[in-house]
């Protein structure tokens, strides 16, 4: 019996006929990473059905020297939660791992494990009347321990931060197979470093998520949502400052898009309204919000933030959504923006951000310079401009050939805008992690010493590397020094 043979079955019987298989047809589909740009192999689908089999395990896997690479919803970004070629590792999936273990109402708290989706989190919380002030667009599909694994962000980071914002406890098994237990959460903690705030966004690469404590809020009472029509990108800057200025923390969301995006979601889908009669070259997307003790006062607020926006010239047209159903359908303007670029054809997508006080100008300066470098391409920038957070797209030409655009001109233009967010010194990753995507850009533009660091810390708690390799820590020869 081979040693490969050797670690198979000692899998097997580890975790049974549920836990392990390497059927291919039930694990070439966690081989793929969701946007379809990377694909590895891997010796079989773990899937362990708690925290003390995936202890056991990472141990095994030690004992080894066979890789992991832990996996939740499969909607990463980066290609973070993908295996490389050479079939080598083990793919680790969470998803069995999806208790509640303790829901403590008066506190506002939540324990639950790392295989938990994020619809499920926020219709458990709602049951009770609370919410989790996180969300996005794969909140179908995302777990509680990939955000954390990649401190995902959302659209709601302006009002109340990152999913590092909401973790307050974390449970994960380190490389040697031990548990670290900091559930508990604690106001004040002085024990020396926050451990717990390392794992946070460190993509499986130091240890592997498998429950965590978050914080909860109040259920809203009310929502206002509010479009307007801009004529450029710098308005929507102004407007988000008068509607910081007038509505203060009942703001909870302020995104932005171009006309061409708003035109690409209209032709995708079928469902899809235009808000305003005219078109307009930027758009903002804006939503109020208040619990019970503020709701009555909401509608107020709301219209008071647009008449004042058209006495001081900030938009040129807007509205209120009428009703939930309307709101429903402004946001899904915003949420489908991606899967209608999808139709157009192949794109460069780059989740960037610069302080918040330079993105209107950043975008306003590097959209025509992309699209001078690169004749043909459109650029569109979309998103979270309340947090200094776009997705900057990069839409092929006319033609261009899927797979190979990408891997040819595409790659130059990646390296070209990143060049660009590092000169406004920003970040070549907002809010989607590094994972194998960006993680050569990484250490090609990332400043050395912050650099050394990632790899000590790295070398410290996974001395074997076996812990979602070739991810997030670039390599020692793609450092450059500037």
């Amino acid at each position: 019996m081979t040693s490969n043979d050797e670690f198979i079955a000692a899998v097997a019987k580890l975790l049974g006929e549920r836990g392990w298989t390497t059927d291919p047809e039930l694990v070439d589909p966690w081989l793929t990473d969701w946007r379809g740009r990377f694909t590895g192999r891997a010796i079989g689908l773990a899937s362990p059905a708690d925290t003390a089999e995936v202890s056991a395990l990472v141990k095994l896997c030690a004992r080894f020297a066979v890789p992991i690479v832990p996996q939740g919803g499969n909607s990463g970004m980066s290609g973070g939660a993908t295996p490389d070629d050479s079939g080598d590792a083990i793919v680790l999936s969470l998803r069995r791992i999806d208790a509640v273990r303790n829901f403590d109402v008066d506190a506002r708290q939540i324990t639950c494990e790392a295989g938990l989706i994020l619809q499920t989190l926020h219709e458990k919380a709602e049951a009770q009347g609370l919410r989790f002030p996180l969300t996005l667009g794969g909140k179908g599909s995302a777990t509680v321990g990939g955000l954390i694994s990649t401190n995902a962000g959302g659209t709601q980071v302006l009002r109340h931060g990152s999913m590092r914002a909401q973790v307050l406890g974390l449970e994960a098994v380190m490389a040697d197979g031990a548990v670290f237990d900091s559930l508990r959460p604690l106001k004040k903690d002085n024990r020396g470093f926050d451990l717990k705030q390392l794992l946070i966004g460190s993509e499986g690469t130091l240890g592997i998520v498998t429950a965590a404590t978050l914080r909860l809020l109040p259920a809203l009472a009310d929502r206002a949502v509010l479009w307007a029509g801009l004529g450029d990108i710098r308005d929507a800057r102004k407007l988000l400052l008068h509607a910081e200025r007038t509505a203060g923390d009942a703001l909870e969301g302020f995104e932005v898009m171009p006309r061409h995006s708003l035109e690409a979601v209209l032709a995708h889908s079928a469902n899809a309204r235009a808000p305003l009669q005219d078109a307009y070259e930027w758009n903002a997307l804006i939503e109020l919000t208040a619990d019970a003790s503020g709701a009555d006062a909401l509608p107020a607020l709301a219209q008071r933030l647009l008449e004042s926006a058209f006495e001081e010239g900030l938009v040129a047209d807007a509205t209120i959504a009428r009703n939930e159903a309307q709101a429903e359908q402004f946001w899904m303007l915003r949420d489908e923006i991606a899967p209608a670029e999808r139709a157009i054809g192949p794109a460069m997508q780059h989740d960037i951000s610069v302080p918040v006080a330079d993105m209107a100008d950043f975008v306003a300066e590097a959209v025509p310079k992309v699209e001078k470098a690169f004749p043909g391409t459109r650029a569109v920038a979309f998103g979270h401009l309340g947090d200094g957070n776009v997705h900057f797209h990069v839409l092929a030409p006319s033609g261009a050939t899927p797979g190979e655009w990408e891997e040819t001109q595409g790659k130059a233009i990646s390296a070209f805008v990143h060049d660009e967010v590092t000169v406004w010194r920003g970040s070549i990753s907002a809010e989607h992690g590094i994972g194998q995507l960006k993680r050569d850009e990484l250490g090609r533009l990332g400043d050395t010493a912050q650099i050394a660091i990632l790899r000590s810390v790295k070398h410290a708690l996974d001395p074997q590397g076996l812990l979602n390799p070739g991810k997030l820590v670039p390599l020692e020869t793609e450092t450059k020094s500037f």
